[in-house]
């Protein structure tokens, strides 16, 4: 059995205005190409779908049975096609995200809300996790792409920076640190350091240890997440190291915030996906729509 769409279309259209005429008129066609395609069909399915008079056409009784059939094929795949050309178009899709979880709740959500004002009918679904299961996650193709920061990534993932930013140090109100006009890492790591645990604490040993040799860098509290830390200082356990764009949570927890010297230690953070594998339309709309957004936050100056 071979139906094809112009086939149906030339049915509905003939159940819809009951003559010929009209059904060949309203598609375009000459009535004995019309004609040719109700007969193809009945061909097709080995039944006689219409009853054909010089007046009226009506329908048999397995034209009945089919109308609705057709009519609902016909539906599904113009809906189909408008969902295609809304992708097309960027007016619908879905992009799914894996993030840091500190990234995921202070820029993301402010940039995903700006987003939805201009795209309204694209979804952003934030995967917020450990900075180490966002390659994973990419890699898997469980996310479009990911936010996360300078690490030895795979060849096979496409890195698009995001932003460089220089460390900062959060402590609770009345700490020493407060009355230092400019704070160094020296000043820092005379107090207990609550830091991320992993690769986060790995690389920041090895950044400092060519400036600080005499400092124990080693001496840190590790945690898994930076909404710990922010906790942990402010129940006054020791002090805290992060970015700037923490600004919101490090307001939140009521901790104040000093940039760091001696050196200056930056870190990148990259949008990443996969190089085998195109962003989706909405995909990229929103990966772009993050870059000029960040670029235009206060803390990214």
């Amino acid at each position: 059995m071979n139906v094809t769409l112009r086939q149906l279309r030339a049915f509905c259209a003939l159940v819809d205005t009951g003559s010929f005429t009209e059904a060949a008129h309203s598609l375009f066609i000459t009535q004995s190409a019309l004609s040719g395609l109700i007969r193809e069909l009945e061909a097709a399915l080995g039944v006689q779908v219409v009853h054909r008079s010089t007046r009226r056409v009506s329908l048999s009784d397995a034209g009945r049975e089919f109308h609705p059939l057709a009519r609902k094929v016909l539906q599904d795949l113009d809906g189909a096609l408008d969902t295609m050309a809304d992708i097309k178009a960027l007016k619908r899709g879905v992009v799914r995200l894996a993030a840091p979880q500190l990234l995921a709740c202070t820029v993301l959500p402010e940039a995903m809300a700006a987003f939805a004002q201009q795209c309204p009918d694209i979804e952003v679904r934030l995967q917020d996790t450990m900075v180490e299961s966002v390659v994973a996650k990419v890699q898997s193709g469980e996310v479009d792409f990911g936010v996360g920061p300078e690490r030895d990534y795979a060849p096979e993932l496409q890195t698009v920076p995001l932003f460089e930013l220089p460390f900062v140090v959060a402590f609770a109100p009345g700490h020493p640190l407060q009355r230092l006009r400019k704070v160094r890492w020296n000043d820092v790591l005379g107090h207990p350091l609550i830091a991320l645990q992993g690769e986060f604490t790995q690389r920041l040993r090895g950044d400092l240890q060519p400036y600080l040799r005499d400092a124990n860098v080693a001496a840190v509290r590790e945690v898994g997440f930076m909404t710990t830390a922010f906790a942990m200082v402010q129940c006054g356990l020791g002090v805290t190291t992060c970015l700037p764009y923490a600004a919101p949570l490090i307001r939140l927890h009521g901790l104040q915030s000093r940039p760091l010297y001696d050196p200056v230690v930056r870190r990148k953070f990259f949008v990443l996906h996969r190089k085998d594998r195109s962003l989706s339309p909405a995909a990229l709309r929103f990966s772009e729509f993050l870059l000029a957004y960040v670029q235009a936050q206060e803390w990214a100056v």
